[in-house]
């Protein structure tokens, strides 16, 4: 929420002329109450009994703690006013292919968090987690999973979207309490929300339609909402009226750009921060080979977050192919987390498959993420990235 400045007019005149502008009544206070100044200044009367005239700082408050609409609620992906019946809805967790062939992405600006980590000869996938899905008509392109996603969809209880998997996830995906909305399988059913275009070359042509998942889902029998099986509270956040500015950190550093190149040398990936709006822009390579803004191709919009989550990982090669794997449950290895123009190193933790990834401060106590988008950024243990 910005803080808005209004100019006021104010005359102050002989006590004969005076008119009161101090008996406003008391303002709104609160833990999720914001402040917003208010600069009144004096305009040039044309009453002869003028005397005076000066200037005063009026507080008004917002309380940020009353939805807009009555039935909304904070969301569990990014505490932003969602509907209530958003609440308990179990994402869609959707497999996006990151090289140059497959840009344009359709969709992804609406994804409430986005995952991104190597894949076999150091191109990435993305993993984006849609909580809102049937406002999205075209998402993709859609490409096969990776076991190690699998960890992550689970902390928030996904419905796995992809076409098709490999050989190391097939046991996972598999699994009695796995839903995999799998393109391969479904697309050809009567209803199916899985298309292929003809704009485009197989296999970076294959779409879901967002708003067609629903109906689809009950076909299956899947269970749409949460099923307990996740922890009940993941990400710690802040309000938008008490921004975690991470200057309370001796520590933290400026990060008003952020360079993922080293960890990820054929995507490129980049972030820009707008202190106007405090988001994090994303740029990476596009389909010409050149580096520029990561457009969504559905409404011409830049992927932007509020918050940026770096998070080191054990990883290994498993074949010849250069397929990896990366260890998704464990604890103390090294984190960073970028916010507000500035970042602190953390350690992160999980537990379990189903248990969320905690992020911790040098001081052992869980950071507080700013209301808003989250990318997090899965890096290989010994790389690293540039930021200033």
């Amino acid at each position: 929420m910005k803080k808005l400045h209004v100019a006021l007019c104010v005359m102050i005149a002989s006590a004969a002329l005076l008119t009161g502008c101090g008996d406003n009544a008391a303002p709104v206070t609160g833990s999720d109450a914001e402040v917003i100044e208010s600069t009144v200044t004096p305009t040039e009367s044309t009453a002869a009994t003028e005397t005076a005239a000066t200037t005063e700082t009026v507080e008004t408050v917002i309380d940020d703690s009353i939805p807009p609409e009555e039935g909304m609620v904070r969301s569990r992906f990014t505490n932003e006013w969602i509907d209530e019946d958003l609440y308990d809805q179990r994402p869609l967790a959707v497999m996006i292919p990151n090289e140059s062939a497959a840009i344009p992405h359709y969709g992804l600006s609406e994804a409430s968090i986005l995952y991104e980590a190597n894949v076999e000869g150091r191109m990435t996938r993305m993993m984006a987690i849609f909580e809102d899905y049937e406002s999205v008509e075209k998402i993709g392109n859609i490409r096969s999973f990776r076991e190690y996603y699998g960890y992550w969809a689970f902390e928030w209880d996904s419905i796995i979207t992809s076409y098709g998997g490999t050989i190391y996830d097939e046991a996972l995906r598999e699994r009695d309490t796995t839903d995999h909305l799998n393109g391969n399988v479904y697309q050809s059913r009567s209803g199916s929300p899985f298309y292929r275009s003809a704009d485009r070359s197989a296999p970076h042509n294959a779409y879901i339609n967002g708003s067609k998942v629903k109906d689809f889902l009950e076909t299956l029998g899947f269970e749409e909402k949460d099923r307990g099986l996740a922890d009940e509270t993941h990400y710690n956040f802040t309000t938008p009226s008490n921004l975690n500015t991470l200057t309370q950190y001796s520590s933290a550093e400026d990060a008003t750009y952020v360079d993922m190149t080293a960890c990820y040398p054929l995507t490129k990936c980049y972030f820009e921060y707008n202190e106007a709006d405090g988001l994090y822009y994303r740029s990476q390579h596009v389909s010409n080979g050149t580096d520029g803004p990561h457009i969504d191709g559905a409404n011409g919009q830049q992927l932007a977050f509020t918050n940026l989550i770096i998070q080191s990982c054990e990883y290994a090669v498993r074949d010849a192919k250069g397929y990896l794997w990366f260890q998704t449950i464990d604890s103390g290895r090294d984190a960073w987390y970028v916010t507000q123009g500035k970042m602190i190193k953390c350690t992160w933790e999980k537990e379990s498959e189903y248990g969320a990834t905690r992020y911790y401060d040098e001081d052992g106590n869980e950071i507080t993420l700013n209301t808003g988008k989250t990318m997090v950024l899965i890096i290989e243990d010994g790389d690293m990235f540039d930021y200033e």
